[in-house]
């Protein structure tokens, strides 16, 4: 008798919204249950009505920094496994983001299978 596996459910944040949509799609394609947010209050507000297993959250964005999203994140749900994603020079920033209870960060661009095995890492710890 074969098992289904649940699908995993995942809070996209990024204010690059074409970034967000190509990878929107992308990552539903490879069967995961894709929200996005194109704002760090967007992505708040969704946090709030909606459960996930995880969240990959751009470190730079116009109306709040992925940092601020991760701190309140965490308060909302400690349990929910973020990843940070960050343009080339912002890896000190990120390393913080690992401090403050991220799961892991990767630098932009990244490939799709990377950003993949550590969203499925973040679900099966």
């Amino acid at each position: 008798m074969a098992t289904s596996n649940p699908k995993i459910r995942l809070l996209l944040v990024d204010d690059e919204v074409g970034y967000l949509e190509v990878l929107s799609k992308r990552l539903g394609k490879r069967g995961l249950v894709v929200t996005t947010a194109s704002t760090g209050q967007q992505a708040i507000q969704t946090l709030r009505n909606n459960d996930f297993e995880v969240a990959v959250v751009d470190l730079k964005m116009t109306d709040m920094d992925g940092i601020e999203v991760l701190n309140i994140f965490k308060k909302m749900d400690p349990d929910l496994a973020v990843i940070i994603l960050t343009g080339h020079g912002s890896e000190q920033a990120a390393r913080e983001g690992i401090e403050k209870g991220a799961f892991d960060y990767l630098t932009k661009p990244c490939s799709l299978e990377n950003l993949l095995d550590i969203i499925h890492a973040a679900c099966n710890p």
